[in-house]
């Protein structure tokens, strides 16, 4: 198969650019930023030409928008859109055209941030974002649905990995640096390795039979504050404190989830995927970090 990944440059992209290496498939790896192809996936007819031209069979679509603070601001929300509702649908567009798939990473922000209680949020729980991150991204899910192409839709959240900026590599930085941090504890989910949801995807796809909306995360669930102390605990960062707080205490125009970890019962049933415990995980991270 020839396979193409956009927002290859992302922390989803660089994993499966890692884990890719000794597929027999071919892959073609887009972004907008400099280290990669250049593929604008806004602009349909670039997207169509790039396909036509390589006979891209599946595209895997991880670029987003993904600073849930900054989609707030007005300015910012042509780009938003562009990204996070537009693009999912005309790259649904070209795999329509050619019978081709689509594999489409989205967020639990898709729900109402007080969904589910503290029950698992399954595929079919009713989606109803209060952020325009969440708004836009369901925004792109029902447009890869409206298209008529095959789709997989991936939800996750909580992804970390060893590239870009994420929580991992900011608790590491901050916990080495400061005597003492505030950490959120009443907003509880699932770590998630992006490495373990670059691996699911590659399982996944030669599977394929029908369409459908599956949730992969980390197994287990914890709170931002637990997550922290974790990964200071495991890095030996003993000289600062972390501390429990509120989401009172950092005010924020976004309604973060009180609890948001996923039901994985549905990708682990059909598709034999295994999914690690978030601190297994995060031990694997730390040592390709050279923490541990």
């Amino acid at each position: 198969m020839n396979i193409l990944v956009t927002g290859a440059c992302g922390q989803l992209g660089r994993e499966i650019q890692i884990v890719s290496r000794d597929s027999a498939d071919n892959f073609f790896f887009t972004d907008v930023c400099d280290g990669c192809e250049k593929l604008d996936i806004t602009d349909s007819d670039a997207v169509r030409a790039y396909v036509s031209a390589h006979g891209i069979d599946v595209i895997l679509n991880c670029a987003a928008w993904t600073n849930v603070d900054a989609a707030e601001d007005p300015v910012n929300r042509g780009f938003v859109e562009a990204l996070n509702s537009t693009a999912p649908g005309i790259l649904a567009g070209a795999m329509q055209e050619t019978d081709g798939l689509l594999v489409h990473i989205s967020t639990d922000y898709v729900f109402c941030p007080d969904a589910g209680g503290n029950v698992p949020l399954g595929e079919d729980e009713a989606t109803a974002p209060a952020s325009v991150y969440g708004i836009t991204k369901l925004e792109g899910e029902q447009a890869i649905q409206k298209s008529g192409c095959r789709y997989l839709i991936i939800r996750t959240a909580w992804l970390y990995s060893e590239y870009g900026r994420n929580f991992v590599k900011t608790m590491l930085n901050l916990t080495s640096s400061k005597p003492a941090i505030s950490v959120v504890n009443d907003q509880k989910g699932t770590p998630t390795y992006a490495l373990d949801l670059a691996k699911a995807i590659l399982k996944i796809v030669p599977q394929f039979k029908e369409s459908g909306i599956y949730h992969f995360s980390d197994e287990g669930e914890c709170t931002w504050f637990e997550f922290a102390t974790a990964i200071a605990g495991l890095a030996g960062h003993k000289n600062c404190k972390v501390l429990p707080c509120s989401s009172e205490d950092f005010p924020s125009r976004v309604h973060r989830p009180a609890y948001s970890v996923l039901d994985k019962t549905r990708i682990k049933a059909e598709f034999a995927v295994e999914v690690p415990q978030w601190l297994d995980s995060l031990k694997v991270c730390l040592k390709n970090l050279n923490v541990l």
